[in-house]
């Protein structure tokens, strides 16, 4: 049995393969026709509202837009992948398609830590120029899925010259807590994923 992404704010035992529906608010075991994807807007503080997924990394909140997700699994075997970097663990077959599947852990300089039951496989969409690439990103835990409007989020701090945080679209302020939004398109650069595309062909 798996726990819904619902408002109970269950952590979720990932087993067996969940997809998101398209309305986006619970995950359904059932397959979930794809649509091709609009051409993205630019984005700006008032576009940052909306559903988001949140996912754990340690003791820190996460979160990346519902509308990237494809699917949300427990780990499974993944094939190791000779001279690639430490955080990219492998490939996967999905349903006879071959991903790959990165760390998010390892990606952030986070020490390692064993798998558990909780610990998922969310399959996400990037954009890699006019071409897209599912990938697998591994997470401590998934939560819940949030509604957020743009008054909710802040702008990320200024970290200062030598910190990179183009990939976090903003912080979202909740109940007193903070959780991180990232721009999954932004996580890898593009060589990074490049180098993803030429694993997995």
């Amino acid at each position: 049995m798996f726990a819904a992404i619902v408002a109970d704010k269950r952590f979720v035992t990932c087993s067996p393969p969940m997809q998101i529906a398209d309305e986006r608010t619970t995950m359904q075991a059932t397959p979930v026709p794809q649509a091709s994807p609009a051409t993205p807007l630019p984005r700006g503080a008032n576009q940052r509202g909306g559903k988001y997924l949140i996912f754990h990394l340690g003791a820190e909140e996460f979160g990346t837009e519902v509308l990237k997700v494809r699917e949300i699994m427990g780990i499974q075997d993944i094939t190791t992948v000779p001279q690639v970097p430490s955080y990219v663990k492998g490939v996967i077959n999905l349903r006879g398609k071959v991903i790959p599947v990165i760390d998010l852990r390892l990606k952030f300089g986070l020490p390692a830590i064993d798998y558990t039951q909780r610990t998922c496989i969310i399959v996400v969409q990037v954009g890699s120029g006019a071409a897209l690439l599912q990938m697998g990103i591994v997470v401590d835990a998934v939560s819940e899925v949030i509604t957020l409007t743009s008054a909710d989020i802040e702008d990320t701090p200024d970290f200062g010259e030598n910190v990179a945080t183009d990939y976090i679209l903003g912080m979202a302020k909740i109940k007193g807590k903070v959780k991180i939004l990232l721009d999954i398109d932004a996580v890898l650069s593009s060589h990074e994923i490049r180098g993803l595309e030429s694993v997995i062909h």
